[in-house]
């Protein structure tokens, strides 16, 4: 058994043992939703070379028709989930038709340009809410048996989600299939002189990464029991390129740590900045938690800054430097 699978197998067991030591169930399923999020950008960007601003279309959409399926046609959760992931495909297959033959910035822009196209569908459409958003979206019960109403039995039920995704993504990556996208990423007119198509690789990793943003997006909804705006905005995109960069591009952890440093720094930094008023008696530290962007926006030029490759880019380069010596 390799170093990395023992590392993933001791996080595991920290993940089964979390809520019994102390940590929050939900803040916790929040946590995995954009782990899961992240990995399957990082898929995109990370192994095919494909930078979109339009993530945030799969994730929220995908979040709206779930949604839609669990409280208004009473579909049971495995279904709503399997509704929003096929969703999140259909959506990367449509933005994939219209940008796969285009490269570098106007790649980017033709997905952000499609994801507000979305945004503004969810802004108008009925069902969405509007700007109130959807809201006492049911958890049910998996299968029709298994409550999810109890927290403790929906972390688990999300971290065997998580887990299984994201086993399909270290597959994938490790399958001839990756192997092409990585190729394809590094010299793509090489790859085209070997007999390669593509420009049919690369929208298969798109629709393989826009269904598990999907699948994120639907899940979060389960979880929390709403979906709104935010989750279908541009800033959500900007978001996991934030934690897929500051983990390590195009390592199968970084999005994992990426995620969980983004989230937790959203999470304290309204703690922080009352803690920091309370010692020094500034009343301006108390509106940190408004401007998260500007901090964790902070955070991602110190993280380019002092680590180039990424968190997890720079411990694993590190040790192959202490392995060769």
């Amino acid at each position: 058994m390799s170093k990395s699978s023992w590392g993933y197998g001791l996080l595991l067991l920290a993940l089964i043992a979390a809520p019994f030591v102390g940590a929050y169930p939900v803040f916790m399923m929040k946590l995995l939703c954009f782990a899961l999020f992240a990995s399957a950008f990082n898929l995109l960007l990370g192994y095919t070379g494909l930078l979109s601003f339009g993530h945030a279309a799969f994730l929220g959409g995908s979040a709206y028709i779930a949604g839609y399926a669990i409280k208004t046609l009473g579909l049971t959760p495995e279904l709503g989930l399997l509704a929003g992931t096929l969703t999140g495909a259909f959506l990367g297959w449509v933005f994939g038709i219209f940008a796969i033959r285009r490269q570098g910035i106007y790649f980017a822009m033709i997905t952000l340009a499609l994801a507000q196209m979305v945004f503004f569908v969810a802004l108008q459409a009925k069902f969405t809410g509007g700007e109130d958003g959807m809201q006492g979206i049911p958890r049910g019960a998996l299968f029709g048996v298994i409550s999810l109403a109890d927290d403790l039995t929906m972390y688990y039920v999300t971290l065997a989600i998580t887990v299984a995704a994201f086993a399909l993504i270290v597959r994938t990556i490790h399958s001839p299939f990756g192997q092409v996208l990585k190729g394809i990423k590094e010299n793509e007119p090489r790859a085209i002189s070997l007999g390669y198509d593509t420009h049919r690789f690369k929208l298969l990793a798109f629709v393989l990464s826009a269904a598990l943003a999907g699948l994120a997006g639907s899940l979060k909804t389960l979880v929390l029991g709403f979906a709104t705006l935010t989750d279908v905005h541009w800033t959500s995109s900007g978001g996991v390129i934030l934690m897929t960069l500051v983990g390590g591009l195009g390592t199968l952890s970084g999005p994992l740590v990426g995620s969980a440093v983004v989230v937790l720094l959203e999470n304290k930094i309204g703690e922080f900045g009352n803690g920091l008023a309370a010692l020094t008696g500034v009343e301006w530290f108390r509106t940190l938690g408004e401007s998260v962007t500007m901090v964790t926006g902070l955070i991602f030029v110190v993280c380019v800054l002092a680590f180039r490759r990424g968190i997890m880019g720079e411990i694993i380069a590190l040790l192959q430097r202490v392995r060769k010596t």
